[in-house]
């Protein structure tokens, strides 16, 4: 047996992969260049290169990945590609609609032409502001003004003048009339040189001190001559409205000759055909309301304690230009990275102010504000998956935008606490391509429930955590090392710390024939062992530096696992590492405290006796079992049955615990474990204990790969190194797994001294002969085991208990 333990023994050499230090051709990193490409992504790279080349609808990137494996690295280096002389989008303006205030219009201009544009309102602006008013106070405009009051005044006072000789005649005058608060002119008698009133003359008639036959004369006449005064009244007022458009003609023809002598620089320097329909509208706006030109004083206010006075109104707003996109300063398409993608930020808003006149709120055109989406207009934005998802109202509106290239601005007030503002901006086409990164969960969730998704992010970008280890991607760490240290002013690395470094990669990948893309886990350990180094005074970093780097980290992140070998070591948690005992074995399991994991063993007993429950899962009982582990122990009776019950039924009641577990119970990398304890019950070997085991089982009794293989090794190593290695101790391990095995460097030196054991096997059989130190024994034709032989002792013990299982129910029977 000793001669097939050594067979199954896992060599030295594969325990731990070192870096051949003649792969590194250099003394330390200085002597390198630093890496300019994107690391072990070649699939993530070509799919990203493929959504930003792509200019159908719909070929939006969604980048899925853990972080770390640089992910924004890649997507900013590969922005950074972009051909930079290509077109700078345009600028976006929104200025007044003057025949709908309510549905500003929007002006694309050429970048850097949009705050040109604005700048040459505001200096048409301050042109008639200046020149206006010099205009209206100048001789000849006052004079034609003068005059033509002067003729209209002259012909109304002909027409009253008219209309009072008339009414003289017939007795009456024309006075001003109280009428409530108002006065009104009316046509009132004159009697003995005395102008009264009809009222007071008929009071006179009724006292006998007037006659009544003169009374009813003077009414006749009031009456035609009051229908006469109000064609007099209505014939002066035609007279001031004739006058007012007359004055506003000719203020028009004032100021015409200034307001299209400005415009029309303005429109030869901007052709398009929007602002040439803008500008003639600002100019018959202007024509039509030269007042607000003019200085106006200022009313007084009575200040009120505790009211801040209100703001004036500006008058000239509805000429101002909102320039929401300058792209004066863009070179290429614009890259827009947003860490913050709300509602506001992302699609911009339109803000409100609030009226201290009325308390309403309110807003305009020059409120608009945009968002990093149109920011990014003609580029890129780049932005967090799950940000955008949880943020209200994001999701919808973006993909409303990437659907229908349009973007329309609006506020966002997903609690109503205002009314919704009654600006209805025109809508913005855009161009734009977005990047969103996420993690495979929630992309393949919105591609399963949501419809739209899969038609606007047709491209996924998969970022990898691993890459084949290959004397390529050996330099190709190097130099990634050589870039951090230069980019972050850390010390250089020799050889061996640059094969320190690599050897790390290759134990986070997992596999020795894999190295690790989590950079920024890499990253990590080259600013602390250049910490390390520098404290020490060295001028590069060693491999010393890196282990001890490593080794920090591991201490920071370990105290729950000291505590739990502070507890087996006291006799809390019940491990044999040494002898024998039936039923008994040392099973593995990996603890994942989130940045760190490590082993655990735990003891796993079985006990069998007559009957027909079969295999009773405790855990599942006590409903601490997860479904994997359910059907590892499923597969376990599946192999039993196979193997020992083809003659024979199975009738045995086994049940299988880990003891002293609390906490739950999942995975199959115990099922092998387990039916070695139900094995030794049945047959009465005892198993050892200096040997720990993993791995599951398939219904044949193959012994397949498990995970955290590294881990499990070293956390049954740590228990047997506190008590004191016999040089007897070990673990058992899938033979698949000895790809897996980057073991700790102390654990390799207790190996190559023959204090502990490492054995990789492929099947149940391989298993038990070295647990128990016997024979397996290979099923003969006549399909029985060469006696003494573990199946055997087995298939022996299961034949009593179906014949005394048997005698007992024909005894029941006769009962």
């Amino acid at each position: 047996m000793i001669e097939q333990k050594m067979d199954k023994e896992v060599p030295l050499e594969k325990l731990r992969w070192r870096c051949p230090l003649d792969l590194l051709p250099f003394n330390n990193t200085d002597e390198i260049s630093p890496c300019t490409n994107i690391i072990g992504q070649e699939r993530a790279l070509r799919a990203i290169r493929l959504g930003l080349e792509m200019d159908s609808l719909g070929y939006n990137i969604f980048v899925v990945g853990l972080v770390g494996t640089g992910r924004n690295t890649t997507i900013k280096c590969l922005l950074e590609e972009i051909d930079k002389s290509g077109r700078i989008p345009d600028d976006i303006c929104y200025v007044n609609n003057f025949k709908d205030p309510d549905q500003p219009k929007c002006i694309c201009l050429p970048a850097g032409q949009g705050k040109l544009f604005k700048k040459d309102m505001e200096t048409f602006l301050e042109s008639l502001k200046k020149n206006i008013p010099l205009i209206f106070e100048g001789e000849e405009y006052q004079k034609q003004k003068r005059e033509l009051v002067e003729r209209h005044r002259e012909r109304e006072k002909g027409i009253v003048k008219e209309f009072e000789n008339r009414a003289k005649k017939e007795g009456f005058t024309v006075a001003q009339v109280q009428v409530g608060p108002f006065t009104r002119p009316d046509v009132v008698p004159v009697v003995a040189g005395n102008a009264i009133s009809l009222e007071q003359l008929e009071s006179l008639v009724d006292q006998g001190q007037f006659p009544q036959e003169s009374f009813e004369q003077l009414k006749g006449k009031y009456s035609q001559l009051s229908a006469e005064l109000e064609q007099v009244l209505k014939e002066t007022r035609k007279l001031e409205k004739v006058i007012q458009e007359e004055l506003a003609a000719l203020d028009k023809s004032a100021i015409s000759h200034l307001v299209r002598g400005a415009l029309e620089d303005i429109k030869e320097k901007y052709p398009q055909p929007k602002i040439q329909s803008y500008l003639s509208e600002v100019q018959e706006a202007v024509l039509e309301n030269p007042a607000r030109f003019l200085p106006k004083p200022e009313p007084p206010q009575v200040p009120i304690p505790g009211l801040i006075p209100a703001p004036a109104v500006d008058p000239f707003t509805e000429f101002q230009v909102n320039v929401l996109v300058d792209n004066s300063e863009t070179k290429g398409a614009p890259v827009i990275i947003e860490t913050s993608p709300t509602y506001r930020n992302l699609f911009g808003t339109i803000e409100r102010n609030i009226d201290r006149l009325g308390g309403l709120w309110r807003t305009d055109f020059t409120k608009i504000k945009c968002g990093s989406f149109l920011r990014a207009n003609g580029g890129y934005l780049v932005l967090n998956a799950l940000d955008a998802f949880i943020e209200p109202g994001v999701w919808v509106a973006l993909k409303r935008t990437l659907r229908n290239r349009t973007l329309e601005m609006q506020s966002f007030d997903p609690f109503y606490l205002f009314a919704s503002s009654a600006l209805k901006p025109e809508p913005i086409e855009v161009k734009v391509k977005v990047v969103m990164i996420g993690d495979a969960y929630l992309y393949n969730t919105l591609y399963a429930l949501d419809e739209d998704f899969k038609k606007i992010f047709k491209i996924k970008a998969d970022f990898d955590t691993e890459m084949d280890k290959k004397e390529e991607t050996l330099l190709q760490y190097a130099t990634f090392i050589r870039k951090i240290c230069h980019d972050e002013k850390l010390l250089p690395f020799d050889r061996s710390g640059v094969a320190a470094v690599i050897e790390y990669g290759v134990r986070l990948a997992g596999r020795q024939k894999k190295l690790s893309t989590e950079f920024h886990r890499i990253t990590d350990i080259l600013r602390e062992a250049s910490y390390w180094a520098k404290k020490e005074g060295s001028n590069q970093v060693t491999e010393k530096h890196v282990d001890q780097a490593i080794n920090e980290k591991i201490y920071r992140l370990k105290m729950i696992e000291d505590k739990i070998q502070e507890m087996i070591m006291d006799g809390l948690l019940l491990i044999d590492s040494d002898g024998a005992k039936v039923g008994q074995v040392n099973g593995l399991s990996v603890y994942d405290t989130g940045e760190y994991a490590f082993g655990k063993p735990s003891r796993i007993t079985a006990k069998t006796s007559m009957g027909k429950a079969g295999i009773i899962n405790i855990e599942r009982e006590a409903d601490l079992s997860g479904r994997t582990h359910n059907k590892g122990v499923l597969i376990l009776a599946g192999y039993l049955r196979g193997k020992y019950a083809q003659d024979k039924p199975l009738t045995l009641t086994a049940s299988l615990a880990f003891e002293q577990s609390y906490s739950g119970v999942d995975g199959d990398s115990a099922s092998s474990t387990e039916v070695y304890a139900i094995l030794s019950s049945l047959a009465n070997l005892p198993l050892r204990q200096d040997i720990a085991v993993t791995g599951s089982i398939n219904q044949n009794g193959e012994i397949q790969p498990i995970g955290g293989v590294n881990q499990k090794i070293e956390g049954f190593f740590d228990v047997c190194r506190s008590r004191g290695l016999t040089g007897k101790q070990g673990v058992i391990i899938p033979y698949q797994n000895v790809e897996d095995l980057m073991l700790r460097k102390d654990v390799v030196a207790a190996v190559a001294e023959g204090k502990f054991h490492i054995y990789a096997i492929k099947t149940v059989d391989e298993g038990m002969e070295i647990l128990t130190g016997v024979p397996a024994g290979e099923r003969k034709e006549d399909g029985s085991y060469p006696e003494g032989t573990m199946n055997y002792l087995v298939d022996q013990k299961l034949k009593e208990l179906a014949l005394k299982i048997k005698e007992f129910e024909t005894e029941s029977e006769k009962k």
